[in-house]
């Protein structure tokens, strides 16, 4: 799964890396993003491109309450077809999160122990997103939410977690974000991009568990850690593919 994730990102650089016009002029900085934050996500309608915020937590446009989207940060890929919160917006409405990290648990006993992932090179991931928009019955007013989307571990992430989110990579940017693919033949081209990454395109490191409490933020949260007290033991089940501090703060592109 994805449950929380980093931006440290301004939206007008990230902008300039997708090829797309900023539309919120956010600063980023952000290192505990949750779902039912607002986050940066990247859309396009016709040949128009933009990074614009949106709620985590899809939304249905049928849906009677806000508080849906609360239970859908992340579709399973695998079941898109199936589940109709999803199917629409896979067909007509796809987007890409770009994340400079996104967390992930391990588990043992009681103990929840943080690791983050990042690319090697400092550039951001590119999580493959489903976006919809819902008018609250009420007042008229409009949220345009996401979701990420999810699948199976590579070796990398299986010792941490059964899930992983979909990375789209830069080669096909243009392809997922397209929103004239809508044919089946389209979106079963698509579905084959919903696979886990290769483990040399990513690394893993244990953080602070500090991450662990949505309530904390600061570039803190996503630097490697190692016999720190307040993070908790060294020891973990897994060996992480530790990622140099130095090249967190590489900015490629």
């Amino acid at each position: 799964m994805c449950g929380r994730f980093a931006q440290e990102r301004s939206t007008s650089e990230l902008a300039e890396i997708f090829g797309a016009e900023d539309r919120v002029d956010l600063p980023g900085g952000r290192f505990n993003v949750a779902p039912t934050d607002d986050a940066a996500v990247v859309v396009q309608r016709d040949e128009h491109r933009a990074v614009t915020a949106f709620r985590w937590g899809l939304i249905p446009h049928w849906s009677e309450s806000k508080d849906t989207g609360n239970r859908m940060f992340n579709a399973r890929s695998e079941t898109i077809d199936r589940n109709p919160a999803f199917r629409y917006a896979f067909g007509k409405r796809r987007c890409l999160v770009p994340v400079d990290a996104f967390y992930e648990w391990q588990r043992d006993g009681k103990v929840k122990t943080p690791f983050a992932v990042v690319k090697p090179d400092g550039r951001p991931l590119a999580l493959a997103g489903l976006w919809a928009g819902w008018k609250d019955p009420e007042t008229d007013a409009v949220t345009r939410s996401f979701t990420i989307l999810t699948t199976g571990p590579n070796e990398m992430m299986k010792p941490v977690h059964n899930r992983m989110p979909v990375l789209i990579p830069e080669s096909a940017w243009d392809q997922w974000l397209d929103p004239t693919l809508t044919k089946p033949s389209d979106l079963r081209e698509l579905r084959g991009l919903l696979e886990p990454a290769g483990d040399d395109e990513l690394r893993m490191y244990r953080v602070s568990r500090l991450v662990n409490d949505v309530r904390n933020d600061g570039p803190d949260l996503v630097a490697p850690v190692g016999s720190d007290p307040a993070a908790g033991s060294a020891d973990t089940a897994v060996e992480p593919q530790l990622f140099p501090e130095a090249a967190l703060r590489t900015r490629k592109g």
